[in-house]
């Protein structure tokens, strides 16, 4: 049995866990994850 793993949900995993310890990161990382995703995105065109 394969586990592939994409990377989105495990950024968004990671995201969720340090959102829950540190709640002031909520801003720097919702602003990283839509730059990471948007500039991916864009370069997958």
């Amino acid at each position: 049995m394969q586990i592939s793993l994409s990377p989105q949900p495990v950024v968004a995993l990671i995201a969720g866990i340090a959102i829950l310890l540190v709640p002031k990161l909520l801003n720097y990382i919702v602003a990283i994850y839509l730059i990471i995703f948007g500039i991916l995105g864009l370069v997958r065109i």
